[in-house]
């Protein structure tokens, strides 16, 4: 089976000033079709940057990031912009949009992308349906719980189908009982939808949730190519 996502000999380096910051060190990384990993490490190790460049929100100094069979670093913006469509974002803030509805906020990908309203609300009702929100859908942000909010990004951010789904912190912004609501619909989502899931995260409990733990410190990993 082919990796969805494959990094060879990862490499990150920043400037801080004159002084070099070495963010990556030489990662390895792959990850197969219906896999739920999680990248566990603490601050500063590392993990965001990782997030960035297999997100395709950035390139790497040295070493490769292959999606889908295809080296990212051969891509101009335009090409890097509809891979980013593969890829399905989901972040500590739900970063809806306030005056849509939870139906609205789903939709919004195909809007932008110019499907015709009706395709596009079918899908997006669907979704909300399988995040256990079709009660929920003509509600503003403003009127939806926090753990309701980051079901009705999980949903926007499925609804392009994409290849896997990235999450930074997902839970951050919960509390401990509603956070484990979401990882029980990330892990329902990844059994039996057959959703690839990357996780990024410090916390362990979260990590727990994942078939696949990566760790990563000082910007190495340890286990991603086993």
């Amino acid at each position: 089976m082919k990796p969805i996502v494959e990094t060879i000999n990862l490499k990150k380096t920043y400037m801080l000033g004159k002084v070099p910051v070495h963010a990556l060190r030489g990662v390895n990384l792959r990850v197969y079709p219906r896999d739920f990993m999680a990248i566990l490490g603490p601050s500063g190790s590392g993990k965001s940057t990782l997030l960035n460049l297999i997100g395709a929100l950035d390139k790497p100094t040295e070493g490769k990031v292959i999606i889908d069979g295809v080296d990212i670093s051969a891509l101009n913006e335009s090409q890097l912009a509809e891979l980013r469509r593969k890829i399905g974002f989901v972040f500590q803030f739900f970063n809806l949009v306030p005056r849509l509805s939870a139906l609205e906020n789903v939709e919004l990908p195909l809007a932008i992308a110019g499907v015709s309203k009706s395709e596009r609300r079918k899908k997006a009702i669907e979704l909300l349906k399988m995040v256990g929100l079709e009660d929920r859908m003509k509600h503003k942000p403003m009127e939806l719980s926090g753990g309701e909010q980051q079901r009705v990004a999980i949903a926007r951010a499925l609804i392009n189908n994409p290849r896997y789904l990235l999450m930074d912190e997902p839970t951050g912004n919960l509390d401990s009982k509603t956070a484990n609501e979401i990882m029980k619909l990330v892990e329902k989502l990844n059994e039996e939808e057959n959703i690839t899931v990357i996780l990024v995260t410090h916390n362990q409990s979260l990590a727990n949730y994942a078939e696949r733990v990566v760790h990563i410190v000082d910007g190495v990993l340890r286990g991603g190519d086993e």
